[in-house]
């Protein structure tokens, strides 16, 4: 158990990471499936409007770990980061709340245990890591993290890879891809 509780039962109030805790954010396309993978073993797990799911570890223990769809949140020394904390109570959504609640067991989810999970998770629903920064195919913006989605057949010249960005791979089913050139007659596409 953490020496601090939710400071209020009214709203979501900004608590500094770093005091109590770091917390580590996952994005929704692999934070259901993260976890899924821990289970029993997560701690007190908050989920802000968008679905994003934010872990609290101890401070200090994921400095320095780089994973596509996860930022870790520590304390930085030049500036504050806080996270919104909704009341203990808020157990269900909509709007932010306790995705698994400060009730269910250590408040705390082991770093290590956590890592391991999300790498896995990473790992089998986004395959290898992409070399560089790629172009969204639907936004056609530059990306850090892109994500494959299919592979394009140009007949007889080479085809390529198709990325997008973390904010339009939800308009893409985990598995199985949309088809960007759909068969004649059928409709779809992208």
């Amino acid at each position: 158990m953490l020496p601090w509780t939710p400071p209020n039962t009214e709203d979501v109030e900004p608590l500094p990471v770093g005091r109590w805790w770091d917390a580590v954010r996952v994005a929704p396309t692999v934070a259901g499936r993260a976890l899924g993978a821990l289970g029993e073993a997560s701690g007190a797990v908050i989920q802000d409007i968008y679905g994003t799911l934010y872990w609290l570890v101890a401070v200090g223990s994921v400095r320095d770990r780089r994973l596509r769809h996860v930022r870790v949140l520590p304390a930085l020394a030049d500036e504050s980061t806080y996270l919104g904390v909704p009341p203990a109570s808020w157990t269900e959504g909509p709007g932010p709340h306790w995705r698994v609640p400060l009730t269910h067991g250590p408040c705390l989810t082991d770093a290590e245990a956590l890592w391991t999970a999300l790498t896995e998770v990473v790992r089998a629903g986004l395959g290898g890591v992409p070399e560089g920064r790629q172009l969204c195919y639907r936004c056609q913006l530059p990306t850090d993290e892109p994500i494959i989605v299919g592979d394009e057949h140009g007949g007889s010249v080479g085809g390529g890879t198709i990325y997008v960005c973390a904010q339009h791979a939800s308009y893409y089913p985990e598995h199985g891809r949309i088809p960007l050139f759909p068969a004649r007659g059928q409709g779809g596409g992208i």
